[in-house]
């Protein structure tokens, strides 16, 4: 069985003569173009040499990849990664799908979405209702092992859209 891999960004654009790329990261993880770090690119594995902050985006030195033309070809490529564990982080991947249930043990809905939001992401029910990641109980990722979400939200806020 293949390993699961998540889309962490893709490559912009070649940058210079000696086979930097520009890379545009859609993940918030930096950690991804450390040096060291290897990111998965059309079934080919491509080890980072270096990297450095560019203007929002990242400049990414790979291991194999000595010129201009080299980093030419792997514009638009989509780079992805095996998942980082982090047991205090929600991965929509791991959350779509499952069950959303009140502090009363109701079942609001089941998970379709993760909307983002400045204030606080959305999980987005098939029920149609938007519940803000701050409301899932704290500690409780425990969804992992149960297969369900726990939500403790304010009387009445639901009330009117139920």
């Amino acid at each position: 069985m293949a390993e699961k891999t998540l889309e962490v960004g893709y490559v912009v654009k070649a940058h210079g003569l000696k086979g930097e790329v520009i890379v545009a990261l859609t993940t918030n993880r930096s950690e991804r173009v450390e040096p060291g770090s290897t990111l998965r690119c059309s079934g080919k594995d491509l080890k980072i040499i270096s990297s450095s902050a560019h203007q929002g985006r990242w400049i990414v030195r790979f291991e194999g990849v000595d010129d201009r033309n080299q980093a030419e070809a792997l514009r638009g490529m989509v780079m992805s990664a095996s998942p980082i564990l982090d047991e205090n982080e929600i991965w929509v991947d791991e959350i779509v799908g499952l069950p959303v249930f009140d502090q009363a043990g109701n079942k609001l809905g089941v998970v379709d979405a993760l909307q983002a939001n400045p204030a606080s992401d959305l999980l987005v029910l098939d029920s149609g209702v938007l519940i803000p990641l701050v409301f899932v109980v704290e500690g409780e990722l425990a969804y992992r092992r149960c297969g369900a979400i726990h939500v403790s939200i304010p009387d009445g806020l639901l009330e009117s859209e139920l």
